[in-house]
């Protein structure tokens, strides 16, 4: 069997959830489905679904496999696009959605695709949210942490790192850290959809990991609440360093334990792998890669 419709057979059975929906979407009947993915575990030699009367699952291998198939297929896809419309021109309305203490980042490049394509529209959405992009049909996410879900491809657009900071008002009442254990005893606000949750990362100056579990009275999804929090002395806070630039310059608020570094992230650009890659999808990309590129140290102000 052709290697290449049989990945494409596999993945679509993953996102589709089944072969009879998988075969509606391909023109294909369900047994001839069927016989694509069992020509993939044959050849290598590993069940990839385990299958039920009600539902197929990925094993182990399979999701490691699915990972890397619709990686392929992105390329192939994208490949042909590149080619077939390298003179075609942006337009159409793009669907943007970006975290809401982002949005300064993204704006330049919005402008600019906006004066340079005039027969484009953006539609831009903010929130803190977790969203699934294919059902919410959104073309394009800016996200400062690893996507949810499989079926999505991933461009990394820059590194940032977290500053560890507080206001002036809140060492003068609680004292200043010297150690990162003394964390644990301070009053620490955060950012629900920090990775580590409650544990805060770090690597020292031997580039040695190190870690401290810490708590306080705010947690939220909302980067500009937390910044306005630490301002008015609330705690201590493990800030996106983009956000708080200027008041670190201002000494508005004051780094803490520069001895150790925050783990580093990446910003990323993500869409769903099976949205052709069109030219409004492409040319925006690749204006957040130049972008970024020119903001990395404000991105990441320890870069």
């Amino acid at each position: 069997m052709d290697r290449l419709t049989s990945l494409t057979a596999f993945v679509r059975v993953v996102d589709s959830g089944g072969f009879s929906a998988a075969g509606r979407h391909l023109n294909m009947s369900t047994t001839m489905v069927s016989n694509h993915v069992q020509s993939l575990e044959d050849r290598l030699g590993a069940r990839l679904l385990n299958r039920t009367t009600r539902k197929v699952s990925l094993t182990e291998v399979g999701k490691t496999y699915y990972d890397r198939c619709t990686q392929i297929l992105a390329d192939l896809e994208q490949a042909d696009d590149i080619a077939g419309s390298s003179q075609s021109i942006p337009r159409g309305t793009l669907r943007i959605h970006s975290g809401t203490h982002i949005v300064p980042f993204i704006a330049p490049v919005v402008a600019e695709f906006l004066a340079s394509y005039p027969e484009v529209k953006v539609d831009l959405a903010m929130g803190e949210q977790n969203i699934d992009m294919i059902d919410e049909g959104f073309d394009i996410a800016v996200r400062l942490t690893p996507p949810p879900g499989l079926s999505l491809i991933v461009r990394n657009l820059a590194t940032w790192r977290h500053v560890l900071c507080c206001s002036p008002a809140y060492l003068e009442k609680h004292g200043r850290p010297q150690q990162l254990a003394e964390l644990a005893q301070h009053n620490c606000i955060r950012h629900v959809l920090y990775q580590y949750n409650d544990e805060w990362h770090f690597v020292d100056r031997k580039g040695v990991p190190a870690a401290v579990r810490v708590a306080g009275n705010l947690v939220s999804n909302s980067g500009e609440m937390l910044r306005r929090a630490a301002l008015q002395g609330v705690g201590v806070w493990l800030a996106a360093g983009f956000l708080v630039h200027d008041d670190l310059e201002s000494g508005r608020l004051i780094r803490l334990l520069p001895e150790y570094r925050p783990v580093e992230f990446a910003m990323s650009a993500v869409y769903p792998h099976r949205h052709h890659l069109s030219a409004k999808v492409r040319t925006f990309i690749d204006l957040l890669v130049q972008h970024s590129s020119e903001q990395q140290k404000l991105i990441n102000p320890y870069s």
